[in-house]
């Protein structure tokens, strides 16, 4: 919301216009969040599609073997045991593509925005 200011004087016959102030109002930035992805049966649970810089995702291993969280660009690897689980913050903004290197059919996408 913006608050505005105008005041107006006569001076013989001008009109002069005092100043005119704006306050601006920015928004609240919401703080860094942490969202959870459970791995079961063989793919990776439903990636929130909201996240921002500086969030949070505890990806958990439910299934009874091996997986990884392997970004496509070798930006992070993380590679979870059955029933383990890895902290991944997100530090920079855009898409990134991710893959199990145990089981390539495990794939999907981090899309991140700027805070």
């Amino acid at each position: 919301m913006a608050i505005r200011h105008v005041s107006f004087s006569l001076v013989g016959n001008a009109v002069i216009v005092g100043a005119l102030a704006v306050a601006a109002v920015s928004p609240a930035q919401s703080a860094p969040r942490q969202v959870t992805v459970k791995m079961a049966n063989m793919s990776y649970g439903r990636i929130p599609t909201d996240l921002k810089v500086g969030d949070t995702i505890i990806w958990v291993n439910g299934d009874t073997v091996q997986h990884s969280v392997t970004a496509r660009d070798k930006s992070f690897d993380l590679r979870l045991n059955p029933k383990q689980s890895a902290k991944l913050t997100l530090s920079k903004a855009g898409t990134i593509q991710i893959i199990c290197i145990y089981h390539p059919t495990m794939r999907g996408a981090i899309k991140v925005a700027a805070p």
